[in-house]
């Protein structure tokens, strides 16, 4: 189908026997402080009116997309927790602060898989929703901001190590819910695009979808690998049946020197599977809390 974002995906032939996704936010790069602290939060504030309790909604961006086991979901299901964790809090209704209910960002998130500028923009032209366009604002805000602040950032160490290696041997796919548009800017910027058989952003669907579509059916499922920092590149991974490699966050260049060390071969000879991805699997799950810290 004509301007089918995810043509290229569906229509790919493998190349190698292995394949492996790729997180970039985060997990191939380390963004996701400065682009959630710098540039996401700040324009929370300013476009959803929460300056009047400004610490609460900063606490609440960070416990949302850094330092909980939703760490790396897509930006508008986050926006929608970051609203309602600020509601059950007695210090924003004692300051008279409403958080936005956003009834149609929840309805719009529940319609559409492929959550991003692009679908949201045609859903505002549609609609003329208020709220949908208040949401369009904020995101493309949020973009402008990245594009203005975020750059000079190099993968982690190892990173570009273990892809010259992997891509000997296997298929490599950037697999993010990052804007497409800066998922290349800051690969090309860094060289390793040449590295990367397609780079899938949210415009191409979710995770889950970029698996599927890109190496469903294509390759055996113990030779898909995802790699990445958060829980949702798990259940991508899970979802489609493939194996996952966490990069745990905080400890990212011991997880990159791990992989490229010991990981990755056992991945090659098919020595992965079971005990040694559970162990991992296990100590990456038990550093991500459900609970934030202002409730316990």
């Amino acid at each position: 189908m004509a301007g089918d974002p995810q043509a290229i995906m569906r229509e790919f032939n493998p190349t190698k026997k292995f394949f492996i996704g790729i997180d970039s936010d985060g997990c191939a790069f380390d963004t996701m402080e400065i682009k959630h602290k710098e540039c996401f939060i700040p324009n929370i504030i300013k476009h959803w009116r929460l300056q009047a309790v400004s610490k609460y909604a900063r606490e609440a961006g960070e416990f949302v997309n850094l330092y909980s086991r939703w760490r790396g979901i897509n930006r508008f299901p986050a926006l929608i927790m970051v609203f309602d964790l600020l509601k059950e809090r007695d210090e924003v209704n004692r300051r008279n602060v409403t958080p936005p209910i956003a009834q149609p960002i929840r309805d719009w998130i529940k319609r559409e898989s492929k959550l991003g500028n692009p679908t949201l923009k045609a859903e505002v032209e549609k609609t003329k929703d208020p709220v949908l366009t208040q949401a369009l604002e904020w995101s493309l805000a949020v973009n402008e901001s990245v594009e203005d602040i975020v750059f000079g950032v190099p993968p982690f160490p190892f990173v570009r190590e273990s892809l010259e290696r992997m891509a000997a041997s296997a298929d490599v796919m950037c697999v993010s819910a990052t804007p497409g548009e800066a998922l290349v800017r800051e690969w090309q910027e860094h060289d390793i695009a040449k590295h990367a058989c397609i780079i899938a952003g949210q415009e191409m669907g979710s995770k889950k979808q970029h698996i599927a579509l890109t190496a469903g059916g294509k390759y055996d499922a113990d030779k898909i690998l995802m790699i990445g920092d958060a829980p949702g590149d798990m259940d991508a991974a899970k979802t489609n049946k493939a194996l996952f490699f966490p990069v745990v966050p905080g400890r990212e260049d011991k997880s990159w020197e791990l992989f490229f060390n010991e990981a990755m071969d056992k991945f090659f000879k098919g020595q992965y599977a079971g005990a040694y991805e559970k162990a991992l699997i296990d100590d990456f799950l038990a550093g991500l809390p459900e609970v934030p810290p202002w409730k316990k």
